[in-house]
């Protein structure tokens, strides 16, 4: 059976939000959905896609000028198509405790394409290197610290594969070590054989 066909894009300014990106396409690959991960300025069309799971960083209650313009150019497109929204940067625990609303400019596309959902990570600012007189005023005031919680990015992307009807289930046993690339190997072996119901490592 073929595979649903997924596109998993965001707009990055400093790779924290390429990085959660990064985690729901891994995450949704290993659920057997077909994933591609692109940078939303890479994005052309998609024609290819079934589904979109398309997000943003954050600032200033703003998304990148980027993923709004793929919103508006593509909004008919996304409207015949499965699509979730994310969006990260909080530098707090409000993602935990409460629904952040996505910006008024992005919710408008949202209404308009009917999205199927959306949610919000919390941000990262490198305390270490710090981009900007911003970011350095930021960590001055304690707020160089990760407020992402990949547990809960995870979960949101086993949410959508589940919407999206994936039955593939990924066992690892604690501190299993595992190279590049292994979750696609093993969901393109399934793939191959319909008959097949297990996967695994070769010894």
């Amino acid at each position: 059976m073929e595979r649903t066909k997924v596109l998993v894009a965001c707009a990055s300014k400093m790779g924290s939000t390429a990085e959660i990106a990064d985690a729901l396409a891994e995450r949704l690959t290993a659920a057997g959905l077909d994933v591609d991960r692109r940078a939303v300025d890479g994005v052309r069309d998609v024609d290819a896609y079934q589904a979109v799971v398309l997000g943003s960083a954050v600032y200033m209650g703003r998304w990148r000028p980027e993923a709004v313009a793929f919103l508006r150019r593509s909004a008919s497109d996304l409207a015949r198509r499965q699509v979730w929204l994310f969006q990260s940067g909080p530098l707090d625990g409000s993602t935990e405790r409460e629904d952040i609303p996505l910006p008024k400019r992005v919710a408008a596309h949202a209404d308009a394409i009917g999205i199927r959902g959306f949610v919000t990570f919390g941000g990262r600012i490198d305390a270490e290197h710090p981009a900007g007189c911003m970011a350095r005023r930021m960590v001055d005031g304690g707020l160089g610290k990760d407020f992402r919680d990949f547990d809960r990015v995870r979960a949101w992307a086993d949410a959508v594969a589940t919407e999206l009807g994936a039955d593939l289930f990924v066992l690892l046993e604690n501190g299993a070590r595992v190279g590049p690339g292994w979750l696609d190997r093993l969901a393109r072996a399934l793939a191959a054989d319909p008959a097949r119901g297990l996967a695994g490592p070769s010894p």
